[in-house]
């Protein structure tokens, strides 16, 4: 399975997702992103899985809807897209 991953402030990567990917491969390919980009990607793919459905996603992401909320209100105001609800 590979995943494209897109930062705002670099090119796209594909990382490379396997069920046996070792833990320091995973680690080596966010190694130059920002702990920021890395949220805001994480946040982004699992709203994108959850069809926009954002209690669903918080609830994934551990977080509560108003941070989830804020978060989303925030990438938006930056100009990045955020997956509508179906």
């Amino acid at each position: 399975m590979n995943q494209t991953i897109t930062l705002a402030t670099s090119e796209p990567f594909a990382a490379e997702t396997t069920p046996d990917m070792t833990q320091d491969r995973a680690v080596g390919v966010l190694i130059g992103a920002t702990v920021a980009d890395v949220e805001r990607e994480l946040i982004l793919q699992t709203l994108a899985s959850c069809e926009g459905n954002r209690t669903h996603a918080a609830r994934i992401l551990g977080m509560s809807l108003r941070t989830l909320r804020y978060k989303l209100k925030h990438y938006s105001e930056h100009g990045i897209d955020i997956p509508a609800h179906h």
